[in-house]
């Protein structure tokens, strides 16, 4: 029984950036909206992903941008062509806070946090009318009315809207609001869903229990990682369980994919991406001399720390004897990956509803009125800033539909201009 009813133009439920940026979209261009988030405060994973540094968006040119998406680019050229790396950067501009752009292309705020750039969203959302909910969980629908229903402090209530916003998350990061308890309401809908796998995750691999106990929490710097065909440079991070880092997440999604095939894979790392093989070999073949063979091995090769334990970890003693043999392991040390780590450590997931249950305006084909944004649908995105830009504009892009949808048709002139004025 439920103890009281919300009307609104517009009900968003979630709170994280892709609920935001369509409850932002939408008061700018007049509608009553109000947002419904389950946890106690807004944007949580948001706020935790910005702890080290918030990196919004990568200062890549929209063509090298967009490829990054790899399956996912058809369905998401078009919101991120509208609001992509220039307008994300002069949108955060607008809020006050300025950004610079790394070495590596992301582009972070110059405060480097994230609760700075959300306290300011927040009071814009609110200027502009909109109310935020917390502590109110989404239930499903009323079979009756079709309403919304929601357990909030006051008990359960419904929500009387012209239309929905879902942007309810994935699976990743549960504690911080992601917990995927949708999923069934979704099927109940007869609604396919593309099963959720871990992206951007950390793998298991079984050290010795001196490695780990010796390395866990010791970077492995400017190394180069190998999965089949493909390669990614940078620094991997050595776990207690295996190995997490960015240049590991940038083959995790083809790594899960081969996982799913395989009881294990093998990646290669080269310990020493400036130096050839022949120059190691020429190197390590010198006189040995009274030193031991560990220690010839770090002056000769330059390997140090982790580098060294790796080589020890997965090499014998005759293979390290053997110049020729101990050089070619340098360049192409072979690890076995066991697994991912689970789902729930993953910065973010593939999978979630997929793409042809909704229209052009990501509308539900069978919920007309409800609209669907960011993690929850079946796209995948690497670390770098693409995640959070693909949620941003995914959020437009529902707003979008849902003035379609209820007749206003095209942007405001206002908000068209606010936009074009500020990538200037």
């Amino acid at each position: 029984m439920t103890s009281s009813k919300h009307t609104c133009d517009v009900a968003v439920i979630g709170a994280g950036p892709a609920g935001l940026s369509a409850a932002e979209h939408l008061a700018q261009v007049g509608y009553s909206v109000e947002i419904f988030e389950r946890m106690p405060t807004p944007a949580r994973k948001f706020l935790m992903a910005g702890k080290s540094g918030l990196n919004i968006t990568h200062n890549e040119e929209l063509p090298g941008f967009l490829k990054k998406y790899r399956a996912s680019t058809h369905h998401l050229r078009e919101p991120i062509e509208a609001f992509g790396p220039k307008e994300i950067q002069a949108w955060a501009r607008d809020l006050g806070t300025e950004t610079f752009v790394g070495s590596s292309g992301r582009v972070f705020p110059k405060v480097f946090k994230a609760s700075p750039l959300l306290r300011a969203w927040l009071r814009r959302l609110n200027d502009n009318g909109v109310k935020i909910h917390t502590r109110s969980a989404w239930t499903g629908w009323d079979e009756q009315s079709g309403f919304c229903q929601f357990n909030g402090p006051a008990g359960d209530f419904s929500v009387n809207s012209r239309a929905t916003i879902l942007a309810l998350g994935g699976v990743s990061w549960p504690k911080l609001g992601s917990a995927g308890e949708w999923q069934e309401r979704m099927q109940s809908k007869e609604i396919t869903m593309v099963p959720f796998t871990p992206s951007n995750c950390g793998f298991n691999v079984n050290w010795s229990p001196h490695f780990r106990i010796r390395f866990a929490g010791h970077p492995l710097k400017n190394c180069v990682i190998r999965h089949e065909n493909t390669k990614e440079k940078g620094d991997v991070m050595i776990t207690e369980s295996g190995i997490e880092g960015g240049a590991v997440y940038k083959l995790s999604s083809s790594m899960v994919q081969a996982l799913a095939l395989k009881e294990d894979i093998t990646l290669s790392l080269d310990l020493t991406p400036d130096r050839s093989v022949t120059q190691l070999e020429q190197r390590l073949s010198e006189p040995q001399g009274k030193r031991s063979l560990t220690d010839h091995i770090r002056r000769k090769a330059g390997l140090k720390g982790v580098q060294l334990g790796l080589l020890r970890e997965v090499a014998g003693p005759n293979d390290l004897a053997d110049p020729e043999t101990s050089a070619n392991l340098i360049k192409k040390l072979p690890l076995t990956i066991k697994s991912p780590r689970p789902i729930e450590e993953a910065i973010s997931v593939a999978g979630g509803i997929a793409f042809e249950m909704l229209d052009e305006n990501l509308m539900l084909k069978a919920l007309p009125g409800t609209f669907c944004a960011g993690e929850m649908v079946a796209w995948n995105a690497p670390t770098g800033g693409y995640l959070l830009t693909a949620c941003l504009a995914q959020g437009r892009q529902a707003a979008e539909g849902v003035h379609a949808w209820l007749g206003r048709g095209e942007p405001s002139p206002k908000q068209t201009i606010r936009i074009t004025e500020n990538v200037r």
